[in-house]
């Protein structure tokens, strides 16, 4: 399971990469679960990260389908390998096909195994008016989307691991999986939950306020980083050797 860290600007960029962060997202968690940065802050990101590491970027809520296509435009331009987009108070998914769609024109197609549009579903649904994780799958594999991510919306309401039950957790996972799309969960995740996490099958897990000293409008820490890493290393290290175990 890989690790993404969001970070808020380029100065937080050294503790992520030296904590061992797999991705490095570009998000301003001042504004919201999908809180863009401003496209100069996401090139300043991209150039302190140097190409070591893909870089990710929160694009906000989709609303209106010419400008979420000159948005992700002009974060593929920037340097973001990924585009996460969500679509508060959007039920149709008709509508969400269109507006991904739209952002998939933006951001110019794919680009191999990291590249593309990742759909974001929001646990807590049902206090942003959205439409449901399930169907957002189904509408994110028919119009080309990269991947999926079940996150919160509500920063201030309850976690991804208090929300879901984890069988209901690996059945979203899975269905996504069969679909051929990438998997990513974030909600308010600590070290605690990444087994959680893990366990139901999740490509990557993303953090903010667990790698930040004083909670996710605070600064990135490398030590933050590195147990997070760790923990996440540690798993794949179990996973591992359980199946090592079964295969004798």
């Amino acid at each position: 399971m890989r690790l993404l860290v969001s970070v808020a600007s380029a100065t937080e960029v050294s503790a992520a990469l030296a904590g061992g962060a797999d991705f490095v997202d570009a998000k301003d968690p001042r504004t919201g679960a999908l809180g863009a940065v401003p496209a100069a802050v996401l090139r300043e990101i991209h150039a302190a990260v140097g190409g070591v590491r893909p870089v990710t970027a929160a694009i906000g809520d989709a609303a209106d389908e010419a400008a979420i296509e000159r948005t992700a435009c002009a974060f593929a331009a920037a340097g973001a390998a990924f585009v996460k987009v969500g679509f508060a108070g959007i039920f149709s998914a008709a509508r969400i096909a269109a507006l991904t769609a739209a952002a998939r024109r933006g951001f110019g197609g794919d680009s191999g195994v990291y590249g593309g549009v990742i759909v974001v579903a929001y646990a807590d649904a049902e206090r942003t008016a959205s439409l449901t994780p399930a169907a957002l799958v189904d509408v994110a594999a028919h119009t080309g989307a990269r991947g999926v991510l079940l996150d919160t919306a509500d920063k201030n309401g309850p976690g991804l691991r208090t929300l879901v039950a984890h069988g209901a957790l690996a059945a979203w996972v899975a269905q996504a999986h069969e679909k051929g799309l990438l998997v990513a969960l974030a909600g308010k995740l600590t070290a605690e939950d990444l087994p959680f996490v893990r366990d139901a099958g999740a490509d990557i897990a993303g953090v903010r306020g667990a790698a930040c000293d004083d909670g996710r409008t605070g600064r990135v820490s490398a030590e933050r980083v590195r147990h997070l890493r760790n923990v996440c290393a540690s798993l794949d290290g179990l996973a591992a050797g359980s199946f090592a175990i079964a295969q004798h």
